[in-house]
């Protein structure tokens, strides 16, 4: 299979390790599913900053 694909064997055995019994669909929705979770994080941590700033500027350490 490796080599009917090009790949090497310790790619192939890395993606059946993350990817073992999923088929392609859950696969795809999985990578979606996570670069929507690193979007909201990133919306989290954005916010937890604002939160910071508002937090200093009340106080009058600006």
């Amino acid at each position: 299979m490796c080599r009917e694909f090009a790949i090497a064997e310790s790619t192939w055995h890395r993606w059946v390790v993350q990817h073992g019994g999923m088929k392609a669909n859950d696969a795809k929705r999985l990578k979606e599913l996570e670069s929507e979770n690193a979007r909201l994080k990133k919306i989290v941590a954005d916010q937890a900053l604002d939160i910071d700033m508002l937090r200093e500027i009340s106080k009058g350490n600006f």
